[in-house]
């Protein structure tokens, strides 16, 4: 203790007795003029806050509830609450400051004990105003008879849980039906009545009396503001947020978080308002607002004064909360972990999803914890709502040192770094980057050009038929959807076609590539935030230009699902493609918006994934990026992995509705009894751009019993009905499209047997009655969802099945007779066109040699049992002896070339054929090994 303190003996005498407060109080006292004068004032209060070790306690909410519900027992009128609320504030002010000065609460227990005050302030206060009240004017209730109370919506800091020390608490107050009250002198209307409860909380709260005030209420964020009513019904207030909601209060209802009000009401508040705050899609819209609000906050910056003002100064607090939000508005309509409030939160979030780089995120989190700390320390002086830096000397240095510093120029050296910092963050968010592509198209207005200038324009950009460019520009402004736009989406496709058309003539194909992205224009004239996109984003913008003249399908996909537009945002990600396990915590993560009992947005949400990882996939492999292999080793992880997630949905649902099979109490697929055997591509690993998935369902039927649900079923039953939830879960055709299209035609006896094979029947069917061409299918089988148990008894019944001992010239004779009538009925060579599948020594031929291979000779070799797909087969009849090595690279080489084009084929939308000069000599080489195989073909 210094000599300037002049406490009261019996403070002094508790200190003394308790050396961690004793070591503790200089520091404290030395920076709270506030907690110096309380204690000076109410010295019987302080040494009992002193003795009752309250100080050195981290508190939980429940012990605030406690501790006031104790003060306020025995209220019983409005003046002894408001004096017992202003006590017990101070009391709490007293000890939060303390324990911020004194270095025993970080920033995030600070926030969150005076939300905390606040939160029960407000919940208790209105808890004993409402019953005086109702015993006064009557208890309200809606038409149906059921009471009502009032509901507190906390906005600003108080709603994200990160009230400072002298904040005021910005509420609405809004109520859930009209209505009227019953049992009083005269009824009210419901908005009588909780008008008047309103003005009795503010009073309690804000008004100032000989104890001082416990809380600033600010309610001029209500609908109307100061003009609006005090109170709101659900239905004015959605009917106002709906038709006169502006972009500001979008910004300001983040953070909005109900603290009064039954479970219900805060709910369906809550639902009713997100719709407001947060867009079903990524609301690039926003930009021009958000630009708006920024260049207001910009603005202010040059107000005297400001330059000291560490909240709303250049680089204050309000620069990083309006970083993070800008964001939260963007993007959060899609990614509901981005609806949160705590601004800390935000920005680890936006640094996962890389909307921020990490040494950004790093260097806001610790500008803002400094920020904050400092406001605590300004305001923990005077108690006094001030965020202006001190003029005087002393107050400098005391400032200084309870912020750990020597010094006042040690102090605002670190102060001044933070900010410029923050400053630097907020002036590159929300750019203009399109300016200089703008300026670069000479300001032309392409919608209100005449012909003539139009079609000068498209010269100057160099297309080489301008008058055939200039006929596609024309249709799609002669689009109904076009002419009818709103001012704000032809204002938005005004600026962005200039910028299409420039960007689209450096491309070599830049006629044909600006022909195929006018259904995309056309597909986002419909939701014109994607137009906002592009012209927002150049490197968007420019990827969109590469992928549209690379391939006509990723352009039609584009066009069709404008929402992939989002990933062209970062072009660093967009020709990445996750492994399997990245792949996989990207699904979780994209469906974690979404409620788990919304099937319908499930099922979109699964279709819009799968078009993405394609995209991805697509994109890295017409930039060269990703090797043949690896495009279908990823279309076919991505199939497994979505084909996993719809097995858990269809499980689910079987399982409520009729208990789990005997096999297993639990919700583990590898422990299902059930697995779903590939075929074909997806067998192979080497799925194509959209290729059908064949599929056979079997379960274990080694199994007896049924179901132990409340309405129990044969095995049979429920995995058949499992198999038809999952095939209907997959094809049907949503807003999203289909997920996959399926084929169950490899199962036993085809169209005409059972959905789902029980695994003796599947084993007995294979054995004994399976053609040829059935167990050459075989060969690329593998198991790819299920119970890994039964997955490997498949597995060994495969292995049986294909290791039997064979005739080789009855099998050669038909495996040839097989392929022949194939080639008769689907080979489309000519003298100047190769069939890249069905030509002779083409991946149709390549693919029957590997199955008679594996279906001749692995009785004696099961090393050719090991794998499913064609290329490390190959590699197993070189060791094996069967091919010599040269003979071996020959086939693996013309089979990757024959799918990698014909991959290729699928991505410019035009038939596998390719001239006859480009396939080289694989063709003959292909068939000699054939002859030497099968014989004549």
């Amino acid at each position: 203790m210094t000599s300037t303190f002049t406490m009261p003996e019996s403070w002094q005498t508790v200190l003394l007795q308790n050396p961690t407060l004793h070591d503790s109080a200089v520091s404290v006292l030395t920076a709270s003029d506030f907690v110096k004068q309380w204690g000076e004032r109410q010295a019987g209060q302080a040494e009992q806050l002193l003795a009752s070790g309250l100080i050195e306690k981290a508190f939980e909410f429940n012990d605030y509830q406690q501790l006031l519900t104790a003060m306020l027992s025995g209220v019983n009128d409005e003046e002894a609450l408001h004096r017992q609320l202003r006590r017990f504030r101070q009391q709490q002010m007293v000890r939060i400051i303390w324990r911020d000065l004194a270095g025993w609460a970080d920033l995030a227990e600070t926030m969150c004990d005076l939300s905390a005050l606040a939160d029960v302030c407000i919940q208790q206060t209105l808890a004993l105003l409402y019953p005086w009240q109702t015993a006064v004017n009557g208890t309200p209730y809606d038409d149906d008879g059921n009471e009502q109370y009032l509901v507190v919506l906390a906005m600003g800091k108080l709603g994200a849980g990160e009230l400072n020390l002298s904040s005021d608490i910005d509420l609405i107050f809004a109520y859930p039906e009209e209505g009227e009250t019953q049992g009083g002198g005269r009824n009210l209307t419901n908005a009588e009545f909780f008008t008047r409860l309103g003005r009795k909380l503010i009073q309690a709260l804000d008004n100032k009396t000989v104890d001082g005030f416990v809380f600033r209420v600010d309610m001029r964020l209500r609908p109307f503001g100061d003009s609006g009513a005090l109170v709101t019904s659900f239905d004015a207030m959605e009917e106002y947020y709906q038709t006169q909601g502006r972009e500001w209060e979008r910004y300001a209802m983040i953070k909005a978080r109900p603290v009064t009000g039954t479970d219900e009401a805060k709910t369906q508040l809550t639902n009713m308002l997100r719709p407001f705050v947060y867009r079903r899609y990524h609301d690039y819209g926003m930009f021009d607002s958000l630009r708006e609000m920024k260049s207001m906050i910009a603005g202010q910056l040059h107000r005297k004064g400001m330059e000291d003002n560490i909240k709303l100064g250049a680089g204050g607090i309000r620069e990083i909360e309006f970083v993070g939000q800008v964001f939260q508005l963007i993007y959060g309509g899609r990614d509901k972990p981005l609806q949160q409030r705590p601004i800390l939160t935000i920005l680890d979030l936006l640094a996962e999803r890389n909307l921020l780089s990490d040494y950004a995120v790093t260097e806001l989190k610790q500008a803002y914890d400094f920020l904050r700390r400092t406001e605590h320390r300004l305001q923990a002086w005077a108690d006094q709502q001030t965020h202006v830096l001190p003029k005087t000397e002393s107050a400098r240095e005391r400032l200084a040192g309870s912020m750990g510093f020597a010094s006042w120029d040690a102090f605002t050296e670190v102060l001044s770094q933070h900010r410029q910092q923050v400053h630097d963050h907020f002036v590159q968010l929300l750019a203009a980057p399109q300016a200089e592509d703008e300026a670069a198209t000479d300001n032309i207005s392409l919608l209100n050009a005449s012909e003539e200038e139009k079609l000068s324009y498209l010269q100057h950009c160099g297309y080489q038929e301008p008058q055939v460019c200039l006929e596609v520009l024309d249709r799609l402004m002669n689009l109904h959807v076009c002419r009818n736009l709103s001012q704000t989406g032809r204002s938005r496709l005004e600026r962005l076609l200039p910028l299409l058309v420039q960007a689209a003539a450096g491309v070599e194909n830049a006629d044909e590539c600006l022909s195929r992205l006018m259904p995309l224009v056309e597909a986002i004239m419909r939701r014109s935030a994607y137009m906002s996109l592009l012209v927002e984003n150049p490197l968007a913008l420019s990827q969109l230009i590469k992928l549209g003249a690379a391939s006509p399908l990723i352009s039609h996909q584009l066009a069709r699902f404008p929402v992939l537009l989002d990933e062209l945002l970062d072009p660093r990600s967009l020709y990445e493609v996750p492994e399997k396990q990245q792949q996989q915590a990207l699904l979780n993560q994209f469906l974690s918006s979404v409620d788990e009992d919304d099937l319908e947005q499930q099922m979109n949400r699964l279709r819009e994934f799968r078009q993405i990882a394609t995209l991805h996939v697509a994109a890295a492999d017409v930039a060269g990026v990703l090797p043949l292999m690896r495009v279908g080793d990823q279309l076919s992880e991505l199939a497994e992995i979505l084909l996993e997630r719809v097995w858990k949905l269809a499980w689910a649902h079987l399982v409520a509705r009729h208990g789990y099979p005997p096999i297993t109490d639990n919700d583990d697929p590898q422990q299902c009894g059930f697995t779903i055997l590939a075929y074909g591509k997806l067998g192979g690993l080497e799925l194509g751009y959209g290729s059908d998935l064949d599929l056979v369902f079997i379960f274990d039927d080694t199994q007896q019993g049924m179901t132990n649900g409340d309405r129990p079923v044969e095995l049979m039953v429920f995995y058949t009905r499992l198999a038809q939830r999952m095939i209907h879960l997959l094809t049907t055709v949503t807003p999203g499209g289909l997920l996959y299209e399926v084929d169950m035609r490899l199962r036993p006896s085809g169209a005409s047997g059972l959905l789902v094979s029980p695994l003796s029947g599947f084993a007995e069917y294979q054995r004994h009655e399976a053609w040829t061409w059935e167990h050459q299918a075989l060969v690329r089988a593998r198991s790819v969802v299920g119970d890994s148990h039964l997955a490997q008894k498949v597995s060994q019944i495969r292995k049986q099945v294909l290791a039997v001992s064979r005739d080789e010239k009855a099998l050669a004779a038909k495996v040839s007779d097989m392929r022949a009538r194939m080639r008769e009925q689907l080979d489309k060579s000519d003298s100047q066109l190769f069939d890249l599948k069905q030509g002779k020594g083409g991946i149709t031929d390549i693919e029957f040699m590997v199955q008679y291979a594996v279906l001749a000779w692995s009785a004696n070799l099961p090393e050719l049992l090991v794998y499913t797909d064609n290329i490390k087969i190959l590699d197993a009849l070189v060791a094996a002896g069967k091919l010599d090595q040269t003979e071996g690279e020959m086939l693996a080489e013309a089979y990757r070339y024959y799918r990698s084009e014909a991959n290729h084929c699928v991505l410019q939308e035009r038939p596998a054929l390719i001239p006859v000069s480009q396939v080289a000599d694989y063709p003959p080489q292909v068939e000699r090994i054939w002859q030497r195989w099968l014989g004549e073909s």
